[in-house]
Parts: structure tokens; sequence; C-alpha cells
């Protein structure tokens, strides 16, 4: 199947590794994207919580322009442009009032709809067996904590590919590398998304309150598919240490990551050594999943 892909604002710059290691490993598995041409931001955080007819219309141009690339389907890795691209089409489609606005706004109109997919989905549907059949680095020393966020399986309504309290996909592919995934209470609450910069106090204890639930129930390694939680749980462990001076840092992976590490690929490939806490703990989680 060809896959039509959105790779959004934060896969082009602060997460750049998620991007990077995303292309790696698919082309590793043999899934062929197609990138959206003259692609633009959804419009997450900022404009669905200012202009909600803006929001729509941001998410829709998107999704329109994939259209008329000829593509029936958009990959969006990114767990909050996945949910406004997913919630933008829903709303166009079955309110008319918004249908009407977004397309006066963009001179376009909206013709058929697109099948919305998350990074889940798309290792569930073409990678699960791949990834196992081509696993190369052994990972059974690996305790995982699979991290959903507030994002990625809500609305359930809407989103439809996983229960919004105790998702399973996640840890599906987590076992498919080898690795284990560890049963936690914490794997759906939010770690304070876009706060991180208007309310840093707020992320940084949300944000321990998840690695120590990790933590506590075995977990080694933190596993997630979004680059806003990515960011709110790495690079806010330094003002947890400051603010708590008993954490220790703890490693920090996007599930890309994870799978790239079981197929093989060096850390620095995979652009692990771009996050703030993570590098320096990889080879020691890697050499310790090698003793098992």
């Amino acid at each position: 199947m060809r896959y039509g892909y959105f790779p959004g604002c934060s896969l082009t710059s602060s997460a750049k590794e998620y991007d990077i290691s995303l292309r790696k490993v698919t082309d590793k598995l043999g899934i062929t994207f197609e990138e959206i041409n003259d692609w633009s931001c959804c419009g997450a955080t900022s404009a669905h919580v200012t202009n909600h007819k803006l929001s729509a219309a941001l998410a829709m141009r998107n999704i329109m322009l994939a259209g008329q690339q000829g593509l029936d389907n958009i990959i969006a890795p990114c767990a909050a442009c996945y949910n406004r691209l997913i919630i933008s089409q829903n709303e166009v489609k079955n309110h008319s009032g918004i249908r009407k606005e977004t397309e006066d706004l963009l001179s376009v109109k909206f013709e058929k709809d697109l099948k919305i997919i998350n990074i889940l989905e798309l290792f569930l549907k073409s990678g699960l067996n791949k990834i196992t059949e081509k696993r190369k680095r052994e990972l059974s020393g690996v305790k995982a904590a699979c991290y959903y966020g507030c994002l990625l399986v809500r609305p359930a309504a809407i989103t439809k590919f996983d229960d919004a309290e105790q998702p399973e996909s996640m840890e599906k592919i987590v076992e498919a590398t080898g690795a284990y995934a560890v049963d936690w209470n914490y794997k759906t609450e939010c770690c304070g998304a876009a706060h991180s910069i208007s309310r840093r106090d707020i992320v940084i204890d949300l944000s321990k309150k998840i690695i120590d639930d990790a933590i506590a129930h075995g977990a080694n390694v933190l596993v997630v598919a979004c680059p806003m939680c990515h960011t709110n749980l790495d690079m806010r462990q330094r003002a947890m240490k400051r603010k708590y001076p008993e954490h220790k840092n703890f490693p920090v992976l996007y599930l890309t990551e994870l799978i790239g590490l079981s197929l093989g690929m060096d850390e620095k490939d995979l652009g692990i050594d771009l996050h703030y806490s993570n590098f320096k703990y990889a080879d020691t989680l890697m050499n310790n999943s090698a003793k098992g």
C-alpha cells in the first residue's frame, strides 16, 4: 500500500529524530511513503484553541492536498497532528456549517474521505510480522512502559482503533521487537501537553509522576509516539532533577527508535543522540538487554 505522509512541523524541527528513525525503519520494512506536496501546519496546538474555523481549515487543507495527489490515506506520526486531522475531517463530514466555511475559506470542495492513520495503526497493519522476522538485536532485557498520552486514542468515538483507557496496540508492537511491555497505570495520563512553555511547573510534576509510575512497575524505558510527550518527558528531566534531587535520568524513546534498535540499527543513526536524557543510557540499556 502507498501511504501519504504528513510529517508535520515537529518532525521537521524539534523532533527530527522521530522522522529520521521512522524513515529508516519503514525503509527497512519495505513500507513506502509519499510525502504530501506543499503540506502545511495542521493547527496543533495553537489554532484549535484560538479559532475553530481556522483549526478545521488548516487540517483540511492537508487532507484535500493529499486527495488531489491521488492518495487514499495519510499517515500522521505525531499524535497531535493525527488528532487534528482525524477530528477536522470528521467535523467537516458531519457538520454542514463547518464544511461550507472550510470549503469557502480554502476555495476547494471536500470530495472524499481519506483514511487518517497513526503510527501504531501503520505498524500493526504493515509491519508487525516484518519486525519480528527482521529482528537482529536481542531486547529481552528491555522493560518498556508504553505511553499513549492524551491524544492518540481519544476521542474514542472518532479514533476507534483502540480502547481509550486500556489500549494495547503499542504493547503488541513493542513485543514484536522482543522487548517486554510492562503493565502500569499512567499509559494514557496527560504529561502537561502544550503547557511545556507556559506552565512548566505543571509539566514537571505531571511528567515526573508518569516516569515514577513506570519505574515502580519495573520499566527501564518509556516508549512514546508523540513529539510533545517526548519533549515533556525527556527534555524536562533536568528541571525534574533540580526540583526533585532524588530523580534519576530515565530514557524515553520514540517507538520507531526502539524498533530500529531491534532491527540492529545504530543509536546515532536513529537520532537517539539528539535526546536530552536518553543517549548516554542507550548503551547501558542495550547491554543489559543483551545479558537478558
